[in-house]
């Protein structure tokens, strides 16, 4: 039986109220007294307002459905029925024409075309999935898709298949020729990728170095300036990432040591209370707030149990690199 702790004119879960006391409001600022007679005044103000709404809905749903228990077997009147409609309020009078504007938008939002996902908050490994999701490896994601065609050899199968492997390659090169293109030759034909006073230096295999066609394009790099282990470029506001690693096993076959392209995916995620389960009683409020705060604090950890194995599953660390951005 659940209990309640009575707060003002509120009476509250008492796992609902000790969570958001213990867990959610440390470090907030916020007095507890504080924010329950706010909340209580916000309660008090909004609901006779909510209960209103709701009855009106349910008046109009009343109208509707009689509207049409009356008409039952009936040819639809399309003209009769938008009149019923604007008579009982459903539909009202056309405005005047507006503009909407918008302010303080974050740029991955409103800038930034990439995909949006959207997934039950209610479950921390999904939730969890959703957030390390930002980042994909093209290379994973070319060799287990059908974008990579399995002709001449090149079956996917249970273990590495170097012709399916060298497509793969061959299609990151042709990304990067795109996406960052070169002042001249192929990135095809790099042996070796480098940064020298700020800039992109890219050695060819006929011993030429060049560089990157647009020098804006070159956001940061990780390790050291002449042997870097990461290169982050920008595209279209998308960021990508050149990992190199010639001891890995794709980086040794590799002229330039390349392993793979880690590309800027999922760019936000919809963190839904309600799209595979629903967030109903006290208890399931706190499982999801619980795993909410624990996204924004960035300690979110579930234990996952895979293949017969079991392992923690936290979120990706933040990743850092050496740029003048």
């Amino acid at each position: 039986m659940t209990e309640y702790v009575q707060k003002g004119g509120l009476q509250i879960a008492q796992e609902l109220y000790d969570f958001i006391n213990d867990k959610a409001m440390p470090g907030t600022g916020i007095e507890k007294d504080a924010f329950w007679a706010s909340f209580d005044a916000i309660a008090n103000e909004l609901a006779p307002k909510n209960k209103a709404l709701l009855a009106k809905r349910d008046d109009l749903q009343a109208k509707i459905d009689a509207y049409h228990t009356e008409r039952k077997g009936q040819p639809h009147n399309a003209a009769e029925y938008k009149t019923f409609l604007q008579e009982i309020g459903y539909l009202l009078p056309e405005g005047d024409d507006f503009e909407a504007t918008t302010a303080n938008v974050e740029p991955e939002i409103g800038q930034m075309a990439g995909p949006q996902l959207v997934v039950p908050v209610m479950n921390a490994r999904f939730a969890l999935n959703a957030a390390n999701a930002r980042w994909g490896s093209l290379y994973d994601a070319l060799y287990g898709t059908n974008v990579i065609s399995e002709e001449g050899g090149a079956e996917k199968g249970k273990g590495y298949n170097k012709v399916r492997g060298d497509k793969v390659i061959a299609y990151a090169r042709n990304f990067l020729n795109e996406a960052a293109p070169l002042a001249a030759g192929d990135h095809a034909d790099s042996t070796k990728y480098a940064i020298d006073a700020g800039k992109l230096v890219v050695t060819l295999k006929d011993g030429s170095t060049t560089s990157l066609k647009d020098a804006s394009q070159l956001v940061g790099f990780k390790g050291e300036m002449a042997a870097p282990e990461a290169i982050l470029l920008v595209n279209n506001g998308l960021h990508f990432e050149i990992q190199i690693d010639a001891t890995s096993p794709v980086g040794s076959t590799d002229a330039a040591g390349v392993k793979d392209v880690l590309m800027e995916a999922a760019l936000t995620t919809i963190m839904d209370c309600e799209d595979s389960v629903a967030a109903v009683d006290a208890a399931d409020k706190v499982v999801t707030y619980g795993n909410w705060l624990g996204l924004m604090k960035g300690d979110l950890a579930e234990e996952v149990t895979k293949g017969g194995k079991t392992f923690t599953r936290t979120m990706n660390p933040d990743r850092e690199y050496t740029g003048e951005r």
